[in-house]
């Protein structure tokens, strides 16, 4: 398909450096795929929205609930494909029956979806995703690039970051970043606030071989523009809501 490079098979997009938990594939969508989720995103009502200080966001099917539970229903189709088909179609190994980054979750697919959109100098406090998801996150930017901070905790059993990041992921738009395992456990991530990214190089960046044009940081720093990111993962409770009154029993999905 055209503006899309896949591999054949996940770990093939292993990032070097980092526990062998982490995974970059540029040009994941197509420039025309990009835009259209784009033009849904941005018609979205602004009910939609929610407001916080440091970036704006949407959730999909909705957010989860006080105790962290996910009332059952659909991901919209714009969503659904071509996303979460492309995904889930990549096998981790190239052996056949190796299954899919999402086939040891509990619903074999991600059934949660949150969109945030980062202005230039914006972005978000280091932190972990917690025990409400399987340890499976895929992330697709569009607009801008960004560059992902990753945090290792400090070896006293405090449970807090190191002061500076040990790792620098760059995401280009159209990419798609996959973090499990160890990096998503033991590991913090967030995005700087900052305007102007730099020390983008081989040096610096440690998917720096995997990027699909290193020629479009060649000066070692990029302003950044407007980025939006569509977070994939699996809500571990999910709860069926009644046809008629209320919640139907308290199974999960």
């Amino acid at each position: 398909m055209e503006d899309i490079t896949l591999p054949a098979a996940i770990a093939e997009a292993a990032i070097p450096s980092l526990p062998e938990t982490a995974y970059y594939i540029p040009n994941f969508i197509t420039e025309i795929e990009s835009k259209v989720i784009r033009d849904k995103i941005d018609s979205a009502p602004l009910p939609t929205w929610r407001h916080l200080s440091h970036r704006r966001l949407q959730t999909y099917p909705s957010p989860l609930t006080a105790q962290n539970t996910l009332l059952a229903s659909p991901l919209p189709a714009w969503i659904s494909e071509p996303i979460i088909s492309r995904l889930l179609s990549l096998p981790i190994v190239s052996e056949a029956d190796s299954g899919n980054i999402f086939s040891d979750s509990p619903h074999k697919a991600p059934n949660h979806v949150l969109i945030n959109e980062y202005s230039p100098g914006q972005g978000i406090f280091p932190h972990e995703d917690g025990s409400a998801y399987h340890p499976v996150v895929a992330t697709i930017s569009l607009g801008s690039h960004i560059v992902l901070d990753i945090y290792a905790k400090k070896n006293d059993g405090s449970g807090e970051r190191e002061a500076e990041p040990r790792w620098r992921i760059l995401q280009e738009p159209r990419s798609l970043l996959i973090t499990t395992g160890e990096l998503y456990r033991e590991h913090l991530h967030g995005i700087a606030e900052t305007e102007v990214d730099e020390d983008l190089n081989e040096k610096g960046v440690v998917n720096w071989k995997l990027l699909g044009r290193k020629e479009d940081f060649g000066g070692g720093e990029k302003r950044r523009g407007t980025r939006v990111s569509l977070t994939f993962r699996d809500v571990l409770k999910v709860k069926n809501l009644g046809k008629g009154f209320g919640f139907l029993g308290n199974g999960r999905m």
